[in-house]
């Protein structure tokens, strides 16, 4: 059973071929069994996972169905969960349990999704490789050497291992499409305000967006369907109609028109996937696309304006974690200078300290007009870059990461070098567009992936095309030895 999709999850549990409670212990002991190789969860909901799924099972025998009502899935580790432990992977939360479950755990809860856990993530969400968690490093499954990417590593080394078909992730940067490139899954960002953020602990609250990681495009359809929506309790959340994702797989990519940015294709990238890449346009051209050559002149002043503007709200969202209402607490302070420095100092590793300090001198007198008005007036001219190319072009393909997944601890000494890993997928965030990654081959055994991205709330597109794209291959159906 853990080998298949949420798509023939639904279908199994429709047609009574097993139960929800059955599918839910089988993946609970596959957890307990292979996760310890991994390290790809912090909380196992055991007790939560079985009630649930004894709850889907009796809505169904009164005649409910749902494509995710008994499906199995797990929530990374910063969508506050009521009554669990909700970390951020970081010491600082250690000791937090949410009195509330964020707005994307009570929406698939609804819908009759079942939890098995809390996955483990970078610290905060800050990071390109899941080694930054106050849990320890989770290992990506194609090779328990390398890093599966981050900040939702946990969640997409779950899912490539087949401990459970899905799982919800987040992006500030590039943290579901840059973990789903390095695990062989499709994972989707969606458009900025298309799922709420509320109850999700916020790293950068004008980039962070919540989104599926599953292994087909099929899944993420459904998962997605669950998840998007307005929310009156989130001042960002935008209130746009939601299509039917699943509905929309099937159309025609006869005409569509895929832009190739000239600026992906610099020394930077990896010469095999580059031609991996240009072998998926050649594939996208037999199912009628028409493709052409664009420009994104601004995308080389992504990363400087995204390690500006991330960290200056990261030091102003994590400013709250004091030690006084709630986290970690230093042992008896002596004062209230004490306590601030020493419980901020124990409760946040390296990464995260970083951070706040390159976010607090950006924001700082003197600096403000020099580094952070000047990268969002970067961020415009990115986000215009998109809008001149959506005139020419239906959606943007090129490489999800220039590199394939690294070993674990390489890049530890040189962080430029991790944040430059997320070259390609940053601007997405910046301009708030939506992007899809999806498998397209390997490189010396690891997976590569190829990003689309589209224009606002245009993920129906996207998952459109990786639809059609996986019917005519078969990247995506790989599995990682042993697992």
């Amino acid at each position: 059973m853990h080998q298949l999709t949420l798509a023939e999850i639904a279908r199994g549990l429709a047609d009574k071929k097993f139960s929800s409670e059955e599918l839910t212990k089988t993946l609970l002991a596959r957890i307990a069994q292979l996760d310890p190789q991994l390290n790809s969860f912090i909380s196992i909901t055991e007790d939560l996972a079985l009630a649930q799924a004894k709850a889907a099972d009796a809505r169904r025998a009164n005649g409910e169905s749902g494509a995710l009502l008994g499906a199995p899935i797990a929530h990374k580790d910063l969508f506050c969960t009521q009554g669990i432990r909700t970390s951020c992977g970081s010491k600082m939360l250690d000791n937090f349990k949410a009195p509330y479950d964020a707005t994307v755990v009570a929406k698939l809860a609804a819908a009759g999704a079942v939890t098995l856990g809390k996955t483990n993530m970078d610290e905060f969400a800050m990071g390109s490789a899941n080694e930054s968690s106050y849990y320890g490093a989770v290992k990506n499954p194609w090779n328990l050497e390398h890093v599966p990417g981050g900040s939702s590593g946990g969640s997409a080394a779950a899912v490539a291992a087949r401990l459970l078909p899905a799982a919800t992730g987040t992006d500030t940067g590039g943290s579901i499409r840059q973990p789903a490139a390095l695990t062989n899954l499709t994972g989707l960002k969606p458009t900025y305000g298309r799922v709420s953020r509320w109850g999700m602990i916020a790293y950068a609250s004008s980039l962070d967006q919540g989104g599926p990681l599953a292994r087909t495009a099929e899944d993420c359809a459904i998962l997605l369907q669950g998840m998007a929506g307005f929310d009156p309790q989130d001042s960002t959340s935008i209130d746009e109609p939601v299509p039917d994702y699943s509905a929309g797989l099937n159309g025609s990519l006869q005409g569509l028109r895929i832009g190739v940015p000239k600026e992906y294709f610099s020394a930077g990238l990896d010469p095999r996937i580059a031609e991996l890449i240009h072998n998926s346009v050649k594939e996208l051209e037999k199912l009628g696309a028409v493709v052409k050559e664009i420009s994104l002149p601004n995308m080389q002043h992504a990363i400087p304006a995204y390690y500006v503007i991330a960290p200056a709200e990261a030091s102003s969202n994590l400013s709250r974690f004091d030690g006084v209402r709630f986290g970690h607490r230093c042992e008896d302070p002596k004062n209230l200078e004490d306590l601030y420095k020493r419980s901020r100092a124990e409760g946040f590793g390296p990464e995260v300290q970083r951070r706040i300090m390159v976010g607090a001198y950006a924001l700082s007198a003197g600096y403000y007009d020099a580094y952070y008005l000047k990268a969002q007036k970067i961020r415009r001219l990115i986000k215009n870059d998109f809008m001149a190319a959506f005139n020419e072009v239906d959606i943007i393909l090129g490489p999800t990461t220039p590199n394939p997944a690294w070993k674990l601890g390489a890049k530890n000494s040189d962080p430029v070098a991790a944040y430059l890993e997320d070259v390609y997928t940053i601007t997405a965030n910046l301009a708030g567009l939506p992007g899809l990654s999806m498998p397209a081959g390997f490189v010396d055994g690891l997976p590569v992936g190829v990003q689309l991205l589209a224009p606002y709330f245009q993920e129906g597109r996207l998952l459109n095309v990786a639809h059609q794209y996986q019917l005519n291959t078969d990247w995506h159906t790989r599995t990682p030895t042993g697992f």
